[in-house]
């Protein structure tokens, strides 16, 4: 009788297991609409989507300098590919874009206070947890793991000398 019952139980647990459903989870994605990027002398911001549909007078409008035939082509040709990497719906489909925009928006570079707090509080582990979170601010988020911790070894062995 409990070898009929072990196995009912291990066959619900089988089945129950069988029926999961693993979803993808997808990333929300930039808008090219809400990216915006400095122009003209005057620090006026124009969004990226704009900037794949403005014309060449336009931009020397606000710029205030006029563009020689050569910078007009260069920029008739960056357009262009600008939209080739906005898909219809206003969303961005290229990666270096994405990359540049998170780097520019910072953690990448500078002072991180999550890598930081990491080794300063937790030491070693700290740093351990640091190396374990992938994501595209690893690299300084370790690099102030480290000093936080290197820190809190400097303060420690002072307190102890």
């Amino acid at each position: 009788m409990r070898k009929k019952i072990f196995i009912l139980v291990l066959a619900l647990a089988t089945i129950n297991v069988s029926f999961a459903l693993n979803l993808p989870i997808e990333k929300p994605r930039l808008k090219a609409s809400e990216i915006m990027i400095p122009i003209g002398l005057k620090g006026e911001k124009i969004s990226l989507l704009e900037l794949s549909k403005i014309s060449v007078k336009d931009v020397q409008d606000i710029s205030g300098r006029k563009m020689k035939f050569a910078d007009k082509l260069v920029f008739k040709a960056a357009q262009k590919k600008l939209r080739q990497n906005i898909n219809p719906d206003g969303t961005i489909n290229s990666k270096k874009i994405e990359k540049a925009y998170k780097k520019a928006k910072g953690g990448e570079s500078g002072f991180h206070l999550g890598g930081f707090a990491l080794g300063f509080l937790l030491g070693l582990i700290g740093v351990l947890i640091a190396y374990l979170i992938n994501d595209g601010y690893k690299s300084n988020r370790v690099k102030w793991s480290w000093i936080g911790f290197l820190i809190a070894l400097a303060i420690s062995l002072a307190f102890i000398i």
